[in-house]
This record gives C-alpha cells, structure tokens and sequence, in this order.
C-alpha cells in the first residue's frame, strides 16, 4: 500500500471538525486506518462517511476526552476493531476570550480539564496500548499561545503551555521505549472553534468582526492566517517514519510570527 502511514492505526480526538478533522482526513489518506474520537458522535460520523467515500477505512467513537476509565474502554474498543494503535493525537479542546479578572473558577477548570487533563489521559491511555510493541506516536495540540502569553487568554495559555511541558516530560520519559511524543503549536485557524469567540476577540481588539481576519494576517510575516491543511500536513510529517528521529518538540506553524 502507498502511503506514509500506511497499515498505522491512528486516533484523533476531536475529530468531528476543525483542525481535527483535517488531520483525520489527511491521515487516511496516507492510508492510515483511522479512528475519529469526538464527543459529538455525530459529528464524527459524517467525517467518516467522508473518508470512506474517498476508499480510506475510519471509525467514529464517542468519548469524553476528561474521563479516564471511558477513554481507556475506546481504546480497547478501537483496538479491537481497526487493530493496534501507533498514533494517538490529542487535539480536542476549548478556548474563551475573558478578561482575566472575569475568569470564574469554573471557566478557568473547564479550560484546563479539557485541554491539559485530557491531553493527560489520552498520553497515559496511547502509551499504555503503545508499550508492549515498543513503538508508537503521540501528537498533542498546543499553540502559539502556548509559546508566548495573549491577554484575555489566561486559562487557554496556561492550558497549552502547560501541554508543551507534558510533552517533553514524556518524550524523554519513553524515548528508549520506542515512543515518540511532540507538540504542534499552529498560530490562529478560522475554525468553527474561532467562530465562538471572533465577537469576543474583536471587542477586546476594539475591531467589528470584519475586521478581526484583516488585523490578524497582517500580524504574520507570512501574510495570511494558518489553514486546517497547514496543520495537518504537519501531523502527517510528525506521525510518520520521515520524523523518526524527532521526539520533544513543540513544532511551531505560525507563518514566522513566533519562532521560539
């Protein structure tokens, strides 16, 4: 079979849209068998259905990144089903503008249980199944806000900040076990994800909505927005043999705008 990842099964949670979505699709279509794990099993579904109508082979399953019991049983039941896992990515998460001094206790653990906690447990439960085999990847979703702070981003920074340093904890911790881990850090993607919050962004900025993307590119030296794409051809490379020898990193996709 051509492919990059061909004969690799992979999961990605938060699968159903976005960014996570791009990556499902773009995985199987280097032939991986791929699982597209979201909590809207709906939504995972049409992708699905997409993949298959293009010959890739998927699987939609429903899970709460947060639960840890739950979040094991997918495992297995993917194991079961599409085989052996060797690429896990955790890419499910929520973000919210909010004056930090209007960040309740609440929105503040929302953010963190969602984007840390469960980056948390889908490492421990990836690297469990990966073990035995002595190989396997695990990709998690960080940021450019994880490189460097944004105002009105409080809990999203530190969530995503905070993925970095899991990750390379865990890159050395298994690096002689066969298992790569590493972090990519895309800069803003226009998905349904900004959608929610563009209202917010833009009267923190003291900008109406249209001008929110405008304002936004001309930040980047690259001079436009980072695409879906961009971001999944990265996970490509990453998941890949190609980055065999790449573990600990926190791969910057941000047109030039940080470079730490």
């Amino acid at each position: 079979m051509d492919g990059r990842l061909a004969g690799r099964v992979a999961v990605v949670t938060g699968g159903g849209s976005g960014i996570g979505a791009g990556i499902c699709r773009a995985f199987a279509r280097e032939r991986a068998s791929v699982a597209v794990a979201d909590l809207n099993i709906e939504a995972a579904r049409r992708v699905v259905a997409e993949i298959e109508a293009e010959g890739g082979r998927a699987s939609a399953v429903g899970f709460d990144v947060t639960d840890s019991a739950v979040v094991a049983a997918a495992a297995d039941e993917i194991e079961r089903y599409l085989g052996p896992l060797d690429i896990w990515v955790n890419n499910a998460g929520i973000s919210r503008v909010v004056p930090f001094l209007d960040c309740s206790e609440e929105l503040w653990d929302a953010v963190l249980r969602v984007n840390l906690k469960g980056s948390f447990i889908g490492c421990q439960v990836a690297i469990r199944c990966m073990l035995p085999r002595r190989r396997g990847v695990v990709l998690n979703m960080s940021s450019q806000s994880g490189k460097t702070g944004s105002s009105q981003y409080a809990a999203y920074c530190a969530s995503k900040f905070g993925v970095i340093g899991l990750t390379q904890s865990l890159a050395l911790e298994f690096a002689r076990e066969g298992i790569r881990v590493n972090a990519i850090c895309p800069g803003v993607v226009l998905t349904g994800l900004w959608d929610e919050q563009i209202e917010d962004y833009a009267r923190k900025r003291r900008l109406a909505v249209d001008q929110v993307r405008p304002y936004l590119e001309e930040k980047v030296p690259m001079g436009r927005l980072c695409t879906v794409e961009d971001v999944a051809g990265t996970a490509v490379f990453l998941a890949s043999d190609e980055a065999a020898f790449i573990t600990g990193q926190a791969v910057n996709v941000t047109g030039g705008l940080v470079m730490d």
